[in-house]
């Protein structure tokens, strides 16, 4: 069976096994990068967004609505993360490969409905909460993966006394937790204090495709230890390129070590996805308006 076929005969079978990858960051991580975009925002901008956000009753703050996307009421799961074969090497089309949608199409979709003057304000309320969750699960490596190990989902790890129960949570939270803590605004403060004017300059004119091409060349760094590098492609295991239906699941070793290791890449895609969201509802929210930092 061909690696195409194999993938094909795997899409039913793992979309319905949904939601698996989505929960990026974990709430503090989509808190962080929703924070950090607020306290970026430019004074009109953040006007609007706070008479939006005035419309919902269930959320106090931009950071708390940016876990709406993850509620079961809403039904987006395969818009949380995008997929590739394993055989890509880098990003550099704004295409979902795999699927009819992604987290990349959910972004140009939720952009576009804020642009819109002709949306109404409930369509852009339930826009922005979403858009800034997309921002951030973007900006998460392991949510520009692979689909038959559901973004390393199905990668055991034997990390003692761990809260998250595999791979993928290594990287929504546990590598947060360990090096960053659990109080979101403190750590919004601290990592956008540390962010300079040139990147701040340079990040915010990023396009979606290098955010994405970003957290894909992270994945597959011999160091993340998510896939094994063979014959041109990144294998699910030494011996596996892909993981099929029942397959047993390997075993990843993961230390403290590796966590703080990493805890320098995710502090920076936290401050990354902050920068680019509020760039995107500066441009977005506000029609027509001076987009330099005052």
């Amino acid at each position: 069976m061909t690696v195409t076929t194999r993938l094909a005969c795997l899409t039913a079978v793992l979309l319905s096994a949904l939601p698996g990858p989505v929960l990026a960051w974990g709430e503090t991580g989509h808190r962080v990068v929703c924070q950090i975009a607020y306290d970026e925002l430019l004074p009109d901008a953040r006007a609007e967004l706070d008479r939006l956000l005035a419309l919902d009753p269930n959320f106090d703050s931009f950071a708390e609505s940016c876990l709406f996307a993850d509620k079961p009421e809403v039904i987006r799961p395969i818009d949380h993360y995008v997929n590739f074969p394993r055989s890509t090497k880098a990003v550099t089309t704004a295409d979902c490969p795999m699927a009819d949608s992604c987290v990349i199409s959910a972004i140009q979709q939720d952009t576009a409905v804020l642009a819109d003057g002709m949306s109404s304000d409930a369509q852009k309320l339930t826009a922005v909460k979403l858009l800034g969750h997309w921002v951030g699960d973007v900006h998460q490596p392991l949510h520009v993966s692979f689909m038959d190990d559901r973004g390393s989902n199905s990668i055991n790890v034997d990390l003692e006394e761990m809260e998250w129960p595999n791979f993928h949570g290594v990287w929504d939270g546990e590598i947060v937790a360990h090096n960053l803590g659990n109080d979101y605004q403190e750590i919004a403060e601290e990592l956008r204090a540390q962010i300079s004017s040139q990147q701040r300059e340079a990040w915010r004119y990023d396009s979606v495709i290098e955010w994405v091409n970003e957290s894909f060349q992270i994945a597959i760094a011999p160091t993340t230890r998510y896939c094994v590098n063979k014959q041109n492609a990144c294998w699910y295991a030494d011996d596996n390129m892909l993981l099929d239906t029942g397959e047993e699941w390997r075993m990843q070793k993961i230390s403290t070590r590796y966590l703080r290791r990493h805890g320098k890449v995710v502090a920076r895609r936290l401050q990354q996805a902050g920068v680019r969201l509020a760039q995107l509802l500066n441009t977005s929210l506000v029609k027509d308006q001076n987009n330099e930092k005052n």
